[in-house]
């Protein structure tokens, strides 16, 4: 079944157009990513394996991905970690990280407290095929070694500092 996507400008202004999945961008149009930093509380970061059958196949990434037709950006977020994870959550339960754009799509950064354990996740079929709890360190060690793929591995960089201080929290 096709997926289709609403049309942004470059302000982030919804022009009211819709966008086919898999389908080249127009000049000036921008589409909508979410993504989400899971964060336990002492220093580790939820992560999921890429399933062989997509782009970057056996890479680690955080949960998220494209805002469809008439979803907000918390809206989508908050189905994008069910679907990835099986993780329930409300969208008073997001914190904004901030927003970058990047070639034709706006992205809205968010983070999540969770302590669910590893065996309680729930992958989805054709997108994700293992998840784990990885330190900072272990972070970094997997981005030199290119088992995170670029856009994934700058996100983390650029939201570091940040996520480095919630996830130390003791809230």
């Amino acid at each position: 079944m096709a997926e289709f996507n609403d049309v942004y400008d470059k302000n982030r202004r919804c022009t009211g157009r819709v966008h086919r999945r898999g389908t080249p961008w127009r000049f000036g149009e921008y589409g909508l990513v979410v993504c989400v930093w899971i964060y336990d509380g002492a220093g580790k970061l939820l992560m999921t394996m890429r399933a062989p059958e997509k782009s970057f196949s056996g890479t680690w990434e955080n949960t998220g991905g494209a805002a469809r037709v008439g979803e907000r950006s918390l809206q989508a977020i908050v189905r994008e970690v069910f679907e990835e994870t099986g993780i329930r959550a409300d969208e008073k339960d997001f914190r904004l990280l901030g927003h970058t754009t990047r070639r034709r799509l706006h992205f809205d950064h968010y983070c999540l407290k969770r302590t669910d354990p590893i065996e309680n996740i729930v992958l989805q079929p054709g997108e994700t095929v293992d998840a784990q709890w990885f330190t900072f360190d272990e972070i970094h060690a997997m981005i030199h070694k290119r088992k995170i793929c670029k856009v994934i591995a700058h996100q983390f960089l650029e939201f570091e500092a940040t996520l480095r201080s919630l996830s130390e929290e003791k809230t």
